[in-house]
């Protein structure tokens, strides 16, 4: 193993054994030791103004990220700057059972999952025996990825004279939850580059790669990313005691034809140069009755994971309202049906139901509230909302429901209605085509990465990053009917959930994800291999530093 290898395995395991599980006031001690380890650098040292703490605005856990910018001294002219980042929390450790003490010990629980070894996947099993792999929670997600760029970084300030070009790192918080590092890093990255004149060339992040299907062996580099929306269902039925049960409209019925349509649907994937994302994929759906009783709900509500690799806020959006448009007609019908044939069965007129399908959007309802009531409707909604605002128990999807379901109930129009909404958070995708010159560099650097370096595994590029990730947060779509469409029907938009959308769009770098080599990320076997973590993958992120520098 090369002293590269073997220095960034030992910042690895060091970070790893820093717990700093998100949304817990531990990663406030991970990023601490990140800082800590630039702080000791000669350079920042001296320059202590290129190493500085970003807080996470209003954080109930005083959680923060760390920026580094390292700059060459071979080339004060030389303005290219390389953005790198790496988030340092990890999931939860609850799944680690009674090994949970040893689940940052990746040294520790290695050595005691071979004394259960019989008890582990067969494939997680043969990883362990053939001594490849490394085990522990973070180690492979991503701290590994962390120590890869402060490894290079170290090593370039070690001979800063010869380096021409700068670096600048991000060390983010909170990537695992609602990447609120990221997003409070992204404004400081825009103000380094306009006050230091810095010509930013690119962004790299180190987070995991793994296969991507059963027996895969290729190893991937992941120029862009894909995106994610969260379309959401707001479902107003009609109450009704369950003894008169074909006298209502049950919004369970309605929100459960909805996942039926949308569900894995893969009519829905997002499809590019061959590459498609994974169908939308249900995250929540529930009836909203408070209480239990024979009266039957009567509103529900559902949100679904939407990848995307094209497909823009206003397309998911109408999308999405022609299926509950469809869910909602598909329902009547069958409603219908068996009503009719219960009516034969009793010996009853049958009577068709009078329920008229009805669609519409966030921004449709809220205009239509103030058509009927005036501006006074919406200071009403906006007393309860700053109510939510500053409560600490309603996060920024409960908060975006209760604006709508507020909203509704304001309506004089109390008719069954499909209301449909973006729950946050919103990543862009990224998709690197090469018709900038950035782009063009980018992937030309990544190419000649790949080209000249040689290992045993055969490397594969992709368009997309197929995982949700803060490579998302280096640009965002300027159309302004894109962005409107966005803006306008996510509730708590720029007051709960808050985009630095301006910075984003300035930023506008392409991405690329170079990480190390795993498997099992949030499961219990989440485990990392050594040679092409330690040797091939730093590698190629240093060989694409430099094309991008030149």
């Amino acid at each position: 193993m090369s002293s590269r290898a073997q220095r960034i395995e030992e910042i690895a395991v060091d970070l790893t054994r820093q717990r700093s599980v998100t949304e817990t006031i531990e990663e406030q001690l991970v990023t601490e030791k990140v800082h800590l380890f630039f702080q000791q650098m000669d350079y920042f040292k001296d320059n202590p103004e290129d190493l500085f703490f970003v807080p996470v605005p209003h954080d109930k856990w005083g959680r923060k990220s760390v920026i580094a910018l390292l700059r060459g001294k071979k080339d004060p002219e030389n303005n290219k700057t390389v953005v790198l980042i790496g988030h340092t929390d990890t999931v939860g450790i609850s799944d680690y059972g009674d090994l949970k003490n040893f689940a940052h010990m990746p040294y520790e629980l290695t050595e005691l999952l071979h004394e259960r070894k019989d008890l582990l996947p067969k494939d997680a099993r043969e990883d362990l025996e053939s001594g490849d792999y490394l085990f522990g929670r973070g180690l492979f997600d991503m701290k590994t990825g962390d120590a890869i760029i402060m490894t290079l970084m170290e090593e370039i300030e070690s001979n800063l004279d010869d380096f021409s070009g700068n670096i600048l790192f991000a060390a983010v918080c909170d990537e695992e939850a609602n990447s609120a590092g990221m997003r409070s890093c992204v404004p400081e990255i825009v103000r380094l580059r306009d006050e230091n004149n810095l010509n930013l060339t690119g962004l790299i992040n180190t987070d995991y790669m793994t296969s991507e299907y059963p027996g895969d062996k290729n190893k991937y580099v992941y120029i862009g990313t894909v995106g994610k929306l969260m379309p959401s269902f707001y479902v107003v039925g009609k109450e009704t005691h369950v003894g008169e049960a074909f006298k209502g409209l049950d919004p369970n019925q309605l929100v459960a034809e909805l996942t039926r349509r949308i569900n894995l649907n893969t009519d829905l994937s997002d499809t590019v140069e061959g590459e498609s994302t994974l169908p939308p994929m249900s995250l929540k759906q529930q009836d909203l009755k408070p209480e239990y009783s024979v009266q039957t709900a009567k509103a529900a509500h559902a949100f679904y994971n939407f990848a995307t690799h094209s497909q823009t806020p206003d397309v998911v959006l109408q999308k999405m309202k022609e299926v509950a448009e469809e869910a909602f007609k598909s329902v009547i019908n069958d409603l219908n049906t068996q009503y009719e044939r219960y009516c034969d069965l009793t010996g009853r007129a049958f009577e068709p139901y009078s329920y008229i399908p009805k669609v519409m959007t966030y921004n449709e309802l809220k205009k239509q509230v103030v058509a009927d009531q005036g501006q006074e409707a919406m200071e009403t909604l906006d007393r309860e909302k700053e109510k939510w605002l500053i409560d600490d128990t309603v996060d920024e999807r409960e908060y975006a429901l209760k604006e709508v379901e507020l909203l509704q109930t304001m309506w004089k129009n109390q008719e069954p209605v499909i209301v449909v909404y973006f729950t946050p958070p919103y990543y862009p995708h990224i998709y690197v085509k090469g018709d900038t010159d950035k782009e063009k560099n980018l992937l030309d650097a990544v190419a000649e990465a790949v080209n000249t370096t040689e290992s045993d595994y055969t490397l594969v590029y992709k368009k997309f990053f197929p995982y949700i990730s803060d490579l998302s947060y280096a640009s965002a779509p300027e159309n302004k009917g894109e962005i409107d469409a966005l803006k306008e029907n996510m509730p708590g938009f720029g007051t709960k959930y808050k985009l630095p959308l301006d910075a984003m769009q300035s930023l506008g770098l392409p991405v690329v994800d170079i990480g190390p080599f795993g498997k099992d990320s949030h499961k219990f076997t989440e485990r990392l291999e050594k040679t092409y973590s330690f040797e091939v993958a730093p590698t190629l992120v240093s060989k694409t530093i430099a094309a991008l520098l030149r």
